[in-house]
This record gives C-alpha cells, structure tokens and sequence, in this order.
C-alpha cells in the first residue's frame, strides 16, 4: 500500500464557508471537514472577507477532512483548488500575508467607477476583449480601488513586492509557501484584465485599470502543475494539479465537457453555464463570455448567466430577520403554503446581474397584504431563484441556436426537491441532480486527478457523482407558472424603477 498514490484532496474555498475532501479513484469519499468564516459589511453595498482568516479555515478543513480519513498522506497524488471567483486579494510577497480585506465579488463599491467608464466609452472595448460586462462584480476595478487608496502600492508592485490574485492565487501561494503565484484561464478570465482571444494578461486593460503587470500570477491550464503543497502545513508535499474557479469547476464535474451542455449551481448565488465549444462565439447581450475546461482541462468557452443573490436571500432571511432557524427549513416552508399569495421578493442585495446588470438595484418585496406570513416570504425567496434562472436561460437562448433539452443542478440548495421540481416547471425543461450536489469540489478532484494519472479517461471520477435524480416538468400547472413568471417580471421591473428614479432625483 505504500507504494499506491491514489487519493485526491479537493478544496473548495467558497464565500461564506471552506470545504475540503478526500476521495479515491473510485469516488468514494474517505473524510471531509466545513468551516464557515466570517463576512463583513463596512457600508451598505460593501462585502469584505478577512484573507487571513479564509487562509485558516482552509488549513483547518485539509487537517480534520485528512483526519477524519485516517491521515493518508503516502497515498495522496494531488490537490485539486476550486473558489469563490473575482474576490480581490492583495499581500506582500516576502511576507505572504495580506495587505488589506479581500473584496468580495458581490462587492459593489466601484459601480461610480463602471459608470465613468462607460462615460467614457471603454464599455463596448472591454466587452470585445473579456467577453464581460462592465460591472463592479469583476476584480479589475476592485483592484484599481485599492491601489488608488495607496500610492506608494503601484510603485511597490512594479518592483516585486506586491502581488495580486483571486482566492486561488492567494490558497496556491500560501500553499506552497511563496514559490508559486499562478492563476488558471477560468479565474484569470473574471478579473476583466484578460484577453478572452489571447489567453494572457491583456495589455491595454493593464493600463486603463493602472494595474502593473508585475503584481498580476502566471496563467496556467486549468489541469497543470501549480507546485507542491509545504509538508509542514497538511503533512506531505503534494502536487497541486488541478485549479478551477466554481462555477467552472461545476461545469467540469457535471461532465458538461461538450457544446450545448449546460449545468446552474445554487449557491451564495446562482450561475447556469452553456458549454460554448472550444472557439469563441458570438457575444449575447446580457450575457457573459468566459473561459472554461474542455474534457482534459484545456482551454474551451461558456455562456455564463450570474444570479448575484440566490442562497444568500436564505441566509439573509435566516440570520437578518430571524425567519427562520435554519436554511433547510425553507423547503418544508415553502410546501407549507398553496402559493407565495402574490408576494414576490426580487433578492437584489448586491445589485441585478444577468441579463439586467444593474448594480444600483436592491432587494424590493411586492405584494404584502395582512394575510401574508413568513412562509410567504421564504416561499417568494425559493421562488426567486427558479425565476431568476429561467430569466437567465431566456436571455442565453434568445439571440443563439442553443436549446436547452435538460439542466443539471448542483450546489447546497439544489438538495430542495421543491425547489427542483419548481425550476423544472418554470424552464419547462427536465432538472437532472446527481446524488452529490457539492460538484464543484468534484470539478476541482477530477482536474487535478487527472493530471496525476489517479484517472486517465474523466469519465472515470463521474462516478463519484452517484445517480441523478430528474425533475420532469408539471403539464398541469403551465398556467399557474406562466402566472407566476409575468409577476416576477413585474416585480423586477418594479426594482429597476426604483433604483432609476433615485438616480434622477439624485441628479
């Protein structure tokens, strides 16, 4: 046994929690640990992370997942890195410690700043470049904030000392002690300074953002080496071989490897990607183009749609109004009533994104009356998150030949069956959940297993998924749900109109 490399460590750095595994190359899961950390909110609109803390809770889970699997270190082949993406982190590199709070990709401080852009005409170029939209969710302006409020950084970073990165350049740094600053194409292309044609760093976004390009981590395949894990921090020097930001990493662990596949997870928030090939196609207004992983974990494209705020609406719902106690009671909540009793809840915490990308817009809650209880209200929030999906699948689909013949679901609130079964109404479409819903950690196994040879077909760690569950769409309730899509329209109208009518009387 002690010659059999066979075991993947996945991690999954997330937004509200750090996850980690440990499987073998039959999918079986030996041990796995979550921590939660903590979020901060200085000013309204403002999301901010503790980098220093993400950094321990990735520590802690590797430990108590490798624990709780018996401490197998001879037997580990590879780290496999999936994370939250276009979170801004900025550190000292002989130090390796962080310089400021992470921004938080639902961070909407710099939405003054997307709008001077488009002012200034950059919007049309940036989209022909990234393949995004000119929105705070991304990292570059993110990063153009933070340099700006310390002018001593550019000069810092142009000789060295300072680096950049999404959370894994940060987790992979900080992993392998300072010998490695890389990023994968799938990260580097949310961060608005990469070239979707090219694949690198993109020069002319470098110098509208004031980003010098010594700060910014190597661009390396999806499945390639990343260096190796420092034997003092998990026990063993491990190869990282496989880095892909989650909703990417989803995608791969889906097995949606081919044009035309397609997968939503139901986290924080809510992303449908639409493998778009290996050549980049035409820009879908509304609509995101980004890099992906083909079936080896090369470079390929997808249509991404982002829902900012899904699971979120819960947690907030939970711990903001005290409605209920725990996420998981929001699905027998939501059976509890017939219907939502005409109440919508447009979950605009942290603006709209697709197709509307509206950064200003916050949540709205319509149709209150004295009937309405908080069953209502957590029903409207479930509600939101199969509506809002459809309004992105609409948005893909209406300008391109792409016709979605099923969706495969994953994420932590994709184990609601109600939820399932109502987004299946609502597409008119069948909803495929495997039994493991966590895929994103399974993407980021899959890729690093099989740069180590644990797998040498992926097909192989599909395994791991278990067997899917289907949500064939109700033929009976088309009325009641197109019913129910108009008010939802409505209500989201109802929000943009708000937010545009503060901007007049602001002006």
């Amino acid at each position: 046994m002690s010659g059999r490399r066979d075991l993947v460590l996945a991690i999954d750095q997330g937004t509200t929690g750090t996850r980690a595994f440990v499987m073998d190359r039959t999918g079986t899961l030996l041990g796995s640990a979550y921590r939660e950390f903590r979020q901060f909110f200085p000013r309204p609109g403002q999301v901010e992370h503790d980098p220093e803390e993400i950094w321990t809770s990735v520590l802690g889970t590797v430990e108590e997942c490798l624990q709780a699997a018996g401490r197998p270190f001879e037997r580990l082949a590879a780290v496999g890195i999936t994370n939250q993406r276009e979170t801004t982190v900025v550190w000292d590199r002989s130090t390796g410690r962080a310089l400021a709070p992470a921004i938080v990709w639902q961070d909407r401080r710099t939405s003054e700043r997307c709008a001077e852009l488009k002012r200034l005409g950059h919007e049309e170029e940036i989209r022909r470049r990234t393949g995004l939209v000119l929105d705070p969710y991304f990292s570059a302006t993110k990063l153009e904030w933070l340099l700006d409020r310390h002018p001593d950084w550019r000069d810092r970073a142009r000789a060295g000392e300072i680096a950049f990165g999404t959370i894994d350049s940060w987790v992979v740094f900080r992993l392998t002690g300072g010998e490695v600053h890389a990023t994968d194409h799938t990260n580097a292309s949310r961060t608005m300074l990469y070239s979707l044609d090219d694949g690198d760093w993109d020069p002319w976004l470098c110098e509208l953002f004031g980003v010098p390009r010594a700060m910014l981590p190597e661009i390396r395949p999806s499945a390639g080496d990343f260096g190796r894990t420092r034997s003092d921090l998990i026990g063993a020097e491990v190869p990282i071989a496989g880095v892909a930001g989650d909703q990417q990493a989803a995608l791969y662990g889906q097995g949606c490897w081919d044009e035309g596949e397609a997968k939503n997870t139901y986290g924080t928030g809510a992303f449908l990607l639409l493998n778009a090939g290996k050549t980049r196609g035409a820009d879908v207004p509304g609509v995101l183009t980004t890099a992906a992983c083909d079936r080896r974990g090369g470079r390929a494209f997808a249509y991404e749609g982002a829902v900012l705020v899904a699971g979120a609406a819960i947690q907030w719902l939970r711990d903001g109004l005290g409605l209920l106690e725990d996420a998981a009671e929001s699905e027998a909540m939501a059976r509890s009533v017939e219907s939502s009793g005409g109440v919508y809840f447009v979950p605009a915490l942290t603006g709209l994104g697709t197709p509307w990308w509206e950064p200003d817009v916050r949540g709205t809650i319509v149709g209150l009356s004295r009937g309405t209880g908080r069953e209502h209200l957590v029903r409207a929030a479930v509600e939101a998150m199969a509506y809002s999906t459809g309004d992105v699948l609409s948005a893909m689909t209406r300008e391109t030949d792409a016709r979605l013949r099923s969706l495969r679901a994953d994420g932590g609130a994709a184990r609601n069956d109600w939820l399932m079964q109502f987004q299946a109404d609502v597409l008119g479409v069948p909803v495929r959940r495997p039994a493991a819903t966590e895929l994103t950690a399974l993407g980021a196994a899959g890729l690093a297993g099989l740069h180590t040879s644990v797998w040498s077909e992926p097909e192989e760690f599909l395994a791991a998924r278990g067997e899917e569950a289907v949500f064939e769409p109700a033929t009976d309730k088309s009325d009641s749900v197109n019913d129910g899509v108009q008010g939802w329209r409505r209500a989201v109208e109802t929000a943009i109109h708000w937010a545009r009518i503060g901007d007049l009387e602001e002006a």
